[in-house]
């Protein structure tokens, strides 16, 4: 059997920036075995898969190295970018139906605006012991939870600066999301760390805004807000929380498109 395989780079403008994605539209779905086998080999943060549904709709689905998630936000936008670009899409909005429910992308002029839902963090006091030290940073502002695990820094430098044990944090069993107020028009800033999933840093991460925009929507009282990742690779969205729904915009390039037979 062979499949097409698009390779993207999301949140960015300019090629290998932003976070990479592979891409690999279906007429049904595989077995789970085979998608996650075919994300191992593929070897990035992401692998989507995604299915016709009704009325114009799609199925999708998401895979690290090593396990299925319930969202991903860089490899979304990379399936609409394939959508609009490569596979003839012409509807004003692409609607995806995954395991968080309904997500929808508008295109709008070079952005794709995703509607996620809002994941509001809340405060934890209990939290894994040397936290700091397994994240390599000297003082943590606060620590919150939905998901994945929210640490709060004082300072977009403390964020930069972080050096992660990525096998102390594997230990834990957590996702970490790193964040600081941001300095120069940025909002705010953050990393995040999955060694649990195969991922020590993913470039950029769409899912940790669920988070991250209603964390910090309260924070410095504003609806729309400039973010960016300081992974190596660096990403940049723009973002709003409007009640239990988030927008996150970005754009993509294209890298690569290939056949794959399994």
């Amino acid at each position: 059997m062979k499949l097409t395989l698009y390779q993207i780079d999301a949140f960015t403008s300019k090629l290998f920036g932003g976070n990479p994605a592979a891409v690999i539209p279906l007429d049904n779905w595989l077995a789970d075995e085979l998608m996650q086998n075919v994300a191992m080999e593929n070897n990035l943060s992401e692998t989507v898969f995604f299915v016709p549904a009704a009325n114009s709709d799609y199925e999708i689905r998401w895979f690290t190295p090593t396990i299925e998630i319930n969202l991903c936000g860089h490899a979304t936008l990379a399936s609409a970018f394939v959508l609009y670009n490569f596979l003839d899409y012409k509807h004003p909005k692409v609607v995806f139906h995954s395991k968080s429910g309904k997500l929808e992308i508008e295109k709008r002029a070079e952005l794709y605006v995703m509607d996620f839902p809002a994941w509001k963090p809340q405060p934890i006091e209990e939290y894994p012991a040397h936290l700091a030290e397994s994240l390599g940073v000297e003082e943590i502002a606060g620590v919150f939870k939905h998901r994945d695990l929210l640490v709060q820094l004082k300072k977009q430098e403390d964020v930069e600066n972080a050096k992660p044990d990525f096998t102390a944090i594997k230990k834990m069993g957590e996702k970490i999301i790193l964040t600081a107020p941001g300095a120069n028009g940025v909002d705010f800033v953050s990393r995040f760390f999955a060694p649990t999933a195969g991922i020590n840093e993913d470039p950029v991460t769409g899912s940790a805004h669920s988070q991250l925009i209603p964390f910090w929507s309260e924070k410095l009282n504003k609806k729309k807000m400039h973010a960016k990742q300081l992974s190596h690779r660096g990403g940049e969205l723009w973002v709003g929380l409007w009640g239990d729904r988030v927008t996150i915009a970005g754009q993509c390039v294209f890298y690569m498109k290939g056949e794959i037979e399994v």
